[in-house]
């Protein structure tokens, strides 16, 4: 009885990870592909027979990318987009989140159900009020502008985000804060926001990376290079008669290059901060 419950745990745990490999791979292996693909002359891409590994190994894509087009003007525009982005969000959804998690008001269930709501939406319906209302205020083609159309459907979801993590903090702390004289402002930036900061930092890395590959808003919101995005950029290179694999990879490969960086900086307070969510929210 004993031997068969002890085969039955082993083959489970090899099926689990079998799946677990199997998985891996799906999302890792377009990555390596892209990778690959980007080390390869363009000879070398397209042929009739199917080269994994590449025979001769070349960095001409990269230097391509990097000298013959303005994909580094690209990727300072999605930099500033982002920060500008994640800074909005936090400035102004740090106080909604900390709102809604301290305080009873009314219609404060039906508000945060409207902030669902407005994720519900497809981003395609707003893009045309969006554009009539920074047209109007000259926010077309702009950073600024772009990372405000970022923050009308990010916002809710780090409000979101972000209330789970302040609902876990304890009351009694900022209760005996406010005993000691310290005003319900001070009380939130000396007290709760420091437990929450690992929710903070999880909430902010989820809105950067949202803003860093999003397309659709900023291919309808510009128009030039000066605020042009990668994602857009890199869909521009595709031409009629001509799709240049190899450079499109090393676009790619250099557009993750940020997100990787950000993700081994704020690895482990990002996986305590959603494991804190997890547990407690």
């Amino acid at each position: 009885m004993i031997e068969s419950k002890r085969r039955r745990r082993v083959i489970a745990n090899i099926a689990s990870y079998f799946v677990l490999a199997t998985l891996s791979m799906f999302c890792i292996g377009p990555m390596i592909w892209m990778f690959l693909t980007s080390l390869k002359y363009e000879a070398d891409i397209v042929t009739q027979t199917m080269q994994y590994i590449p025979r001769r190994v070349t960095f001409d894509n990269y230097v391509a990318i990097w000298t013959q087009s303005g994909f580094p003007r690209l990727i300072a525009n999605s930099l500033v987009v982002t920060f500008l982005t994640v800074t909005i969000c936090v400035a102004t959804g740090t106080l909604a989140a900390y709102a809604f998690s301290r305080f009873a008001f009314r219609g404060r269930t039906q508000l945060m159900l409207g902030y669902l709501v407005v994720r519900m939406f497809p981003a395609v319906m707003m893009i045309i009020p969006l554009y009539v209302v920074m047209r109007g205020v000259g926010l077309v083609d702009s950073r600024f502008g772009l990372a405000l159309a970022y923050t009308s459907f990010l916002l809710p979801l780090f409000v979101w985000m972000l209330k789970g993590f302040l609902d876990s903090a304890p009351k009694e702390l900022e209760s005996a804060a406010r005993i000691d004289g310290s005003t319900r402002l001070g009380a939130m930036v000396r007290i709760v926001m420091p437990l929450a900061r690992n929710g903070l930092v999880a909430s902010s890395v989820f809105i950067a990376i949202a803003a860093w590959n999003e397309f659709l808003f900023a291919l309808m919101l510009t128009t030039g290079q000066g605020s042009r995005t990668w994602p857009v950029g890199l869909q521009l290179m595709v031409g009629e008669f001509q799709l240049p694999w190899g450079v499109l990879a090393a676009g790619g490969i250099l557009s993750i290059l940020p997100v990787i960086v950000l993700f081994a900086i704020v690895q482990r307070t990002m996986v305590q901060g959603l494991t804190a969510g997890a547990i407690k929210g």
